[in-house]
């Protein structure tokens, strides 16, 4: 267990608290999610260039950095699944009730066209191709194959991260404009299209990059498995 390792559990045990924290309808509790993911995000950087900087690359970093990726990504893509699909967790109940359920809309990206949903096939495309990629890359390694890292994959990471990080900080601003009463404000409007722009964009670019990085991956890894099967 080194520096870098440890950073990586400390990753690894901010999760649960990313994932449960957009359920409490508490704008303060959903910035904190906020910023706990973009320390996840940040430190998922920093702990391997740590590492490669000064040659502390072990075998339980190798193991335990891509599972610390694939718990965050599945601890904001689910959440974010959900709220989308229920107005009553943008605030509290009464709020909910007070409000008619009228004016409370999901958890949407918003845009001048209309609020754009997460649909369900981005979210399996999204986990699929992970939970794929760590079988072929298991799969390899027992064959003495090591699969490093591409280019187009590590760009797919950047954009999961600004998608995710945009829906997250839209969990916190949504909550707080509710509760004031900013959803008819020229400059909420503003932002809020502004976010939806950004989350979208990232999103698109996010399952564009997943798609291609796995089909790189399989032309380029895929025969020298296939003779080694």
């Amino acid at each position: 267990m080194n520096l870098p390792n440890a950073i990586t559990v400390g990753r690894i045990a901010l999760t649960p608290l990313i994932a449960w924290l957009p359920f409490t309808t508490s704008w303060t509790a959903r910035l904190l999610a906020f910023v706990l993911f973009l320390v996840a995000a940040i430190t998922d950087y920093w702990d391997g260039h740590l590492a490669r900087q000064h040659n502390m690359v072990t075998d339980l970093g190798r193991l335990l950095d891509p599972l610390a990726d694939k718990l965050l990504l599945l601890a904001t893509l689910v959440p974010m699944y959900f709220l989308q699909r229920h107005p009553q967790f943008v605030v509290p109940d009464v709020v909910y009730a007070a409000n008619g359920g009228a004016d409370v809309a999901p958890f949407l990206f918003a845009t001048p066209f209309g609020h754009v949903s997460l649909p369900l096939w981005i979210v399996l495309v999204v986990l699929g191709r992970e939970a794929f990629m760590t079988l072929f890359r298991q799969f390899a390694a027992r064959r003495g194959l090591v699969i490093s890292a591409i280019g187009p994959a590590k760009w797919k990471t950047t954009f999961q991260s600004i998608w995710l990080g945009a829906a997250y900080f839209w969990f916190f601003a949504l909550t707080l404009a509710v509760r004031e009463g900013w959803q008819n404000d020229a400059n909420w409007q503003t932002f809020a299209w502004f976010n939806g722009f950004v989350g979208i964009t990232s999103m698109l670019g996010a399952v564009a990059l997943t798609l291609y990085s796995l089909w790189l991956y399989l032309r380029r890894y895929g025969p020298q498995v296939m003779r080694l099967a």
